[in-house]
């Protein structure tokens, strides 16, 4: 039976492992790595092939991995915050803007008209004795506005500041007489029948004379012819 093969770090002394494995070390120092490790004898040969040395093998053909970053290094700043800006509230509406006033107003106050009998006017005449004066009247009013606006009016007050002066229409009720064309003289109404005052005639109208007959004598007052009646 044949003796077992050495691999290449078996047939090393120990010196020589010792000597590559400080080799190794600097290396991994100098190229900004860490490498922690144990200088060991590596185990006893079997009959089997011996077991590559464990490497940092390239993944799907690519190079080695490097080291993974320190976690203080993969760790982004998180940023400062900022404080939330309020946004602007709407001011309110401001209020409306209510006052209270006192007007005063006047008023025409109509005259009435008032008529009387006059016996001293002829009838059917009339005469102003009294011309009528217009009233005043004093209205006080409370007056709301809004914003310079009126929104409101109420009467709180109504006085006659000036009394109006009733009208006087004079109405004429005495009566003329009409003197009949044919006479002249004294004047012979116009009537159904016309006496001399003081005779024996019944009227209804009578006439002082002397009457002087100037057209027909249509009431017989010359009773003698002479031209003359009730004389």
């Amino acid at each position: 039976m044949a003796p077992p093969r050495q691999s290449w770090w078996g047939r090393l002394s120990r010196g020589a492992r010792v000597a590559v494995v400080a080799a190794g070390v600097m290396v991994l120092c100098c190229c900004g790595g860490v490498a922690i490790g144990a200088v060991t004898d590596p185990p006893a040969s079997t009959d089997k092939k011996d077991a590559a040395p464990a490497s940092s093998a390239p993944v799907n053909g690519g190079e080695a991995a490097a080291p993974a970053p320190a976690v203080a290094d993969l760790a982004t700043p998180s940023a400062t915050a900022s404080p939330t800006e309020a946004a602007p509230s709407e001011s309110p509406s401001p209020s409306p803007q209510v006052r209270i006033r006192t007007v005063t107003a006047t008023q025409k106050i109509a005259y009435s008209t008032r008529t009387v009998k006059d016996s001293t006017l002829a009838e059917g005449t009339t005469k102003v004795r009294t011309r009528g004066v217009a009233g005043v009247r004093t209205l006080t009013y409370q007056v709301t506005l809004t914003d310079g606006v009126e929104t409101g009016r109420k009467l709180v007050r109504s006085v006659v500041t000036k009394a109006p002066v009733t009208q006087v229409v004079a109405v004429g009720t005495k009566q003329t007489r009409q003197c009949d064309p044919n006479y002249s003289g004294a004047c012979v109404p116009i009537a159904s029948d016309v006496d001399c005052s003081g005779g024996s005639g019944n009227g209804p109208a009578y006439v002082d004379g002397p009457v002087y007959v100037v057209g027909r004598d249509i009431y017989d007052l010359d009773r003698d012819g002479d031209g003359v009646g009730c004389d």
